[in-house]
Formats: structure tokens, C-alpha cells, sequence
């Protein structure tokens, strides 16, 4: 349900209902499809936010193209470093 109040999400959504308003009575014109078109990208645009973040909050990949890609790799670095970390204290303990 958080996902849902996103502010590109609920953007998207709120215009697309303005310009279904606007355009009930109106000829489809060419900037009529161009402004359809323009919604159709915002909101998959929305849509993928919505997508990656929630992936990346349940510890799944997001793509690379995802603004929250280069945080996935800090933290994919930071856990190898744990883990590493921890390995080398285990040896450790098994030494003495």
C-alpha cells in the first residue's frame, strides 16, 4: 500500500484523470496524442520506481539502469566485506 502513495505514482494518476477531463469534450487532436502519449511514459516511468523500489527493499536486483543501482552495489559490497570480515575472525578462532 506505500507503494501506491509514491509521488510519481499518484502524479501520474492525478493527471491522467485531469487530462481525461479535459479532453471528454474536446476533438482528438495531434497534441491531444501527443499529451496521451507523454502521460503513457510518466506514468510507466511511475511504474518501474514503484517496481525497483520495492525490489530493492526485499533485497532482490534491480537493473542497472535504476537509480537505486548504485545503492544495490554498496550494499552488495558492503555485506561481501561483512562476510569476508567474519570469515577471516572464524579462522581466526580456529587458530587459537
Amino acid at each position: 500500500m506505500r507503494y501506491l502513495f509514491s509521488t510519481g505514482l499518484f502524479g501520474a494518476i492525478t493527471t491522467g484523470v485531469s487530462l481525461l477531463r479535459g479532453s471528454r469534450e474536446t476533438p482528438f487532436t495531434w497534441r491531444a496524442g501527443l499529451a496521451w502519449v507523454s502521460w503513457a511514459i510518466t506514468f510507466a516511468l511511475a511504474l518501474g520506481a514503484v517496481r525497483d523500489t520495492r525490489r530493492f527493499d526485499r533485497g532482490m536486483e534491480v537493473a542497472l539502469d535504476s537509480p537505486l543501482a548504485p545503492a544495490q552495489a554498496k550494499r552488495a559490497h558492503r555485506d561481501e566485506k561483512q562476510a569476508t570480515k567474519a570469515a577471516a575472525q572464524k579462522q581466526k578462532r580456529r587458530r587459537d
